[in-house]
């Protein structure tokens, strides 16, 4: 079974997995769809990746959101912020990406991963990072 760390994780990730959907159908500017119909692509590779491990463990595998969880309602206030426009969106994001890092940052530094699920959280803060990149980008961008 996986350590609860790990699997609040993987929960997080699907949650911006779903996010990075939403806002991609919710905006307006071509560029931005494509570039968030892109990350959503890459954050759904790292999620296989996650769900993968959980499955080498024997858990179940995530396939919806939270719904209660702090990232969902963060990945929910993006969303919605597409309704306004494609500035408040990609500051939204940036938010979203940097509630991310922080929470896979603290995993890493935590000792409360399994040998194997630190290496999968490693290999997925990655993906995070560049995701964090992403939100700042667009964010300059769009401002």
């Amino acid at each position: 079974m996986s350590t609860t760390v790990f699997k609040s994780l993987v929960d997080t990730t699907f949650d911006s997995v779903e996010g990075y959907r939403k806002a991609a159908d919710k905006a307006d500017n071509p560029q931005l769809q494509q570039a968030l119909a892109n990350r959503c692509q890459q954050r759904e590779q790292t999620l296989q990746q996650m769900n993968a491990e959980l499955e080498r463990q024997g858990d179940e595998l995530v396939t919806e959101g939270t719904l209660m969880g702090e990232a969902h309602q963060m990945w929910q206030s993006i969303t919605s912020a597409f309704e306004s426009n494609d500035e408040a969106a990609a500051e939204r994001v940036e938010e979203g990406e940097d509630y991310l890092r922080g929470k896979f940052e603290a995993a890493l530094q935590s000792d409360q991963l399994e040998a194997s699920e630190r290496a999968i959280v490693q290999q997925a803060y990655d993906d995070i990072c560049r995701g964090e990149q992403f939100g700042d980008s667009i964010e300059r961008q769009f401002d």
